[in-house]
């Protein structure tokens, strides 16, 4: 009988272990996930930086403009909208002002530029929106 009592014992307490661990994931998992808008702005953030440098390997620099002030409002939005507690956010925040920055630069350059000059900085600014996106849990 005191085998099968200890038995049980060491089930129960096993049980509530494995209950622990899968009730604490699920939190996480759920504290986990951003929120609608920021999700939006990160997923308006990627489709504009790859359209951008997309847009850039067909030299069209006026869509390489378009793209990246469209890329520098999200990068704000977002910042704007990050948390102080926020996962990730020291990183977010200094990838998203370097998109900003490289944005800026393209802007200044200016539409006459050949398209070639314009995309060093593109890809600049979609590297740092990948790496901001990554770090802050905005990635799909």
């Amino acid at each position: 009988m005191r085998l099968l009592s200890k038995r049980r014992l060491y089930i129960v307490l096993l049980g509530l272990i494995i209950g622990c661990v899968l009730t604490n994931d699920q939190m996480v998992a759920v504290a986990a996930q951003p929120d609608p808008s920021l999700q939006e702005a990160g997923d308006g953030l990627k489709v504009n930086v790859e359209d951008m440098v997309a847009h850039g390997g067909m030299g069209d620099a006026k869509a390489i403009l378009h793209h990246c002030g469209e890329a520098a409002s999200y990068a704000d939005s977002i910042l704007k909208q990050l948390s102080h507690s926020h996962p990730g956010r020291d990183e977010g925040v200094a990838s998203l002002n370097d998109v900003i920055r490289q944005c800026k630069r393209v802007l200044e350059i200016g539409a006459q530029a050949d398209p070639g000059v314009l995309l060093n900085p593109a890809l600049k600014a979609r590297t740092a929106a990948r790496s901001a996106l990554k770090s802050l849990g905005l990635a799909k």
